[in-house]
């Protein structure tokens, strides 16, 4: 008999489990606690091991319709704009790892994926329904919301991010602890490549590091538009979730004062900046802060991550495919047994990504005699410095 689960969390990673559930003959509910399935944000770069993970969930013609395909990423300084490394994608990401290296738009991913939630026609959707209390049973998990709503389920999936309430029914003591302020903030802008200046488009994805902070620009949505994110040690003041336009590029402008003339001027030619304050939690330290019982944890409800690898959405995703496969057509009895070997299997590579996204924090941010390293290494290394075989192929 297929499982009837239920996830909390309509982002990308609830729609994915959802998706990778229902395909392998599972019941998923999902609960978004927004008055609508959307998604908002900006950009998202994808390599070779999200990318295949999505073909297996019979996303791969559709990812193509949406994504943009970086021919290159290309590491340079702040300041003088020289050029430190360079790495090829395209085809040479393709053949060595078999799946491409593309960037999306969050939204158009999050779109792709509720289309195939819907076009599966197994589960319900439900909005407004922002979860306030989980219980479990021997057999059954019950979740009810703040419109004094509830339903009832043989499994629950934590996809509600980085203040999951899922969380709290793991067995550990650090289930309740808050997440941790980083002291970064990010600004995220996108604008219609054809309305910037030909010096400013983009084909390739184009990195800068400067002292506390670095800047990444790449086309989303087929190449029309053009993604940027520039990361800084400069926490604002009070919540910067939702800055207006001005006070967000004066504040953006202060934090890169010091960065070349050539980055300032795409910062100054980018339309409505957004800035985010940015939180993570440790690296994952055992199995059991993945899963309990009849409960288990996808993508930030489990292991939210600073985004210096860029591979949030990515793990995420890699969770959602890792849970159904446990799973397998298992039915509610197997649910405990099949949750362990998932967060078994998984809760050491996030551990992995989520230490060296902290680390190439450090180095992308560094001054100093750090700084001069660093930019030797990536001249003298290159492309076999930016290449990631372990997370790629793994």
């Amino acid at each position: 008999m297929p499982t009837h689960i239920l996830v909390v969390g309509g982002g990308i990673g609830g729609l994915s489990a959802a998706l990778a559930l229902s395909r392998g003959g599972h019941r998923a509910d999902v609960f978004e606690q927004a008055p609508a399935f959307a998604e908002i944000g900006a950009g998202i770069q994808m390599g070779p091991n999200v990318t295949r993970r999505l073909a297996l969930l019979g996303l791969a013609q559709g990812l193509e319709a949406i994504a943009a395909r970086p021919d290159a990423l290309v590491v340079q300084s702040a300041g003088s704009g020289a050029e430190l490394a360079r790495l090829p994608l395209g085809d040479a990401m393709r053949e060595r790892y078999g799946a491409p290296y593309l960037c999306v738009h969050r939204a158009d991913l999050h779109a792709l994926l509720l289309e195939a939630v819907r076009a599966r026609g197994r589960g319900t959707l439900v909005t407004d329904a922002r979860i306030a209390q989980v219980e479990t049973s021997d057999d059954l998990v019950c979740i009810s919301s703040s419109g004094a709503r509830a339903w009832e389920g043989e499994a629950l999936i934590g996809a509600d991010g980085l203040w999951s309430l899922a969380r709290q029914r793991l067995d550990v003591p650090s289930a309740a602890e808050p997440p941790r302020a980083t002291g970064h903030t990010a600004w995220r802008a996108m604008a219609e490549q054809a309305a910037l200046p030909q010096v400013l488009r983009r084909g390739r994805i184009d990195v800068w590091l400067g002292p506390q902070l670095h800047a990444v620009a790449y086309p989303v949505r087929g190449g029309a538009w053009l993604n940027v994110v520039v990361i800084a040690e400069s926490a604002p003041a009070g919540d910067a979730r939702d800055w207006d336009q001005a006070s967000s590029l004066a504040a953006l402008q202060k934090a890169t004062g010091r960065s070349g003339r050539a980055l300032q001027a795409l910062l100054e030619a980018m339309p409505g900046w957004r800035a985010w304050t940015l939180s993570d939690r440790p690296p994952l330290a055992s199995a059991a802060e993945m899963a309990h019982e009849r409960v288990a944890l996808v993508g930030d409800a489990a292991h939210p991550m600073v985004p210096y690898l860029a591979q949030g959405a990515g793990m995420a995703i890699e969770d959602s495919v890792a849970l159904a496969e446990a799973l397998g057509q298992g039915s509610a009895a197997d649910v405990p047994a099949a949750f362990a070997r998932y967060a078994e299997a998984r809760w050491q590579r996030n551990a992995l990504v989520q230490a060296k996204a902290r680390r190439n924090g450090q180095i992308f941010h560094a001054a100093g005699a750090v700084r001069i390293g660093r930019d030797l290494a990536m001249r003298a290394l290159g492309a076999r410095l930016l290449d990631q075989p372990w997370l790629y192929g793994g």
